[in-house]
């Protein structure tokens, strides 16, 4: 991506004169694609927010797996805590901080579903290695020793052998569908720029306000 395009799409975004429209679906992967190419490690690494049945609020970083206008897209085994809380009260809070860029994104939303073809197609694209720990991890509930699971990877190794390796059931992909999200950068003496588009629903228009730091 051609930092120029970036930087004048971001003036842009923070000019209080400019009354054009801006669709934040285009800003963010603008912001993404110079993260790539500033961040050491996983540029597309995000906190993902969720809360359990008491409502005690729960937090994790996961990774990026897909964008588009339908949302922000990553995969999980179901019958962990993200997966087990998320599927009782579809709604997240995302977070990207790209330290490098001093920025960040926010974004709050209703999750759903991804279609069994996209994590079918996603699953397989996966590393044999990653396949295989998304059937031996019991993601989230006590692990006797290290010696255990490293056991039970190997005889999954074992069992499949060359033969494919399908997705379990348990594991999949939620989309969150944004009805919020905040650019921020940061600015001198802690006078950092924050923009918030926000919507009432996701067949809605944005609307664009500028926020206090």
């Amino acid at each position: 991506m051609d930092f120029a395009v970036t930087a004048s799409i971001t003036d842009l975004l923070f000019d209080d004169a400019y009354d054009g429209a801006i669709d934040p679906f285009q800003v963010f992967p603008l912001w993404l694609e110079e993260a790539r190419g500033t961040e050491p490690n996983d540029p597309n690494a995000m906190a993902v927010a969720s809360v359990d049945e008491n409502g005690m609020p729960d937090l994790r970083m996961v990774l990026l797996n897909g964008f588009s206008d339908a949302g922000f897209v990553f995969f999980t085994n179901f019958e962990s805590a993200k997966g087990r809380e998320l599927l009782a009260q579809p709604k997240a809070a995302l977070l990207f901080h790209w330290k490098s860029l001093r920025r960040q994104v926010r974004v709050r939303g209703r999750v759903e579903q991804v279609s069994a073809s996209e994590a079918d197609a996603y699953f397989a694209s996966r590393p044999v290695q990653s396949r295989i720990g998304a059937h031996a991890s019991d993601q989230s509930r006590p692990l006797e020793s290290r010696d255990f699971l490293a056991k039970r990877v190997e005889d999954l190794t074992d069992s499949f052998g060359e033969g494919d390796i399908e997705r379990p059931a348990h594991w999949s992909g939620f989309r969150v569908k944004p009805l919020a999200i905040e650019f921020w950068k940061d600015g001198a003496f802690r006078l950092h720029d924050r923009m918030l588009f926000s919507r009432p629903d996701t067949d809605a228009a944005w609307s664009r306000s500028r926020l206090f730091p």
